[in-house]
Formats: C-alpha cells, structure tokens, sequence
C-alpha cells in the first residue's frame, strides 16, 4: 500500500528502505504510474515502504530533494537518498530498481 503523507509526517520515510512517490493531482504520468506504484508495493510489503507526497502541498520537501519534474520517486535507505527515478516508468524497469534494494 503506497501511503499518502505531508511533510510533517516525513519522519515516516527515514527509516529502513524507502520509495518516496513526489506527484501531483493534475500530473497524467503520476497518475499512469500510481497503479503501477500500489501493485510493486502489495508485491514488496514488508520489505520496502511506499509514500506519496503532493508536491503542490509540499513544496519545501520537493525542494530540499530537488525534485523539479514529476513523477519523481525518492528511494531512501534510512533517510539517505539512494536513487532518484523521473517519469513513468513500467513495472519491471521499477521492480529492477528497488529489488537492488530488498534484503
């Protein structure tokens, strides 16, 4: 399940392994890639946690990661940043990704 939080519960994500979801309402792409997202993190639960954060609603913490195009996930391991992806990307190109980070 991808979570939905703000910056104030950022807190959340720094901890073991991370894929942070940066999008918007009115973005196509994010909203192409967030079935994509709850179907990877129901196979990966457990393992690796999924958020989602409004980049209109959270614009300092899109900032602090430099965030300047959407989609863009954020795949942290306890609160360092280990990988950045922008833009849709199919489900395997993903998978190929955060398995580097399952453990």
């Amino acid at each position: 399940m991808v979570k939905k939080i703000t910056g104030a519960e950022f807190g959340e994500a720094e901890s073991g392994v991370a894929v942070v979801d940066f999008s918007a309402t009115w973005c196509g792409p994010c909203k192409m890639l967030a079935p994509v997202l709850e179907e990877i993190s129901g196979e990966l639960e457990g393992k690796i946690n999924f958020f989602n954060i409004d980049v209109d609603e959270n614009q300092d913490l899109a900032a602090k990661y430099g965030i300047t195009s959407i989609p863009a996930l954020l795949v942290l391991k306890d609160g360092e940043k280990q990988d950045m992806q922008v833009g849709f990307q199919p489900k395997d190109a993903l998978m190929d990704v955060f398995n580097a980070y399952v453990e």
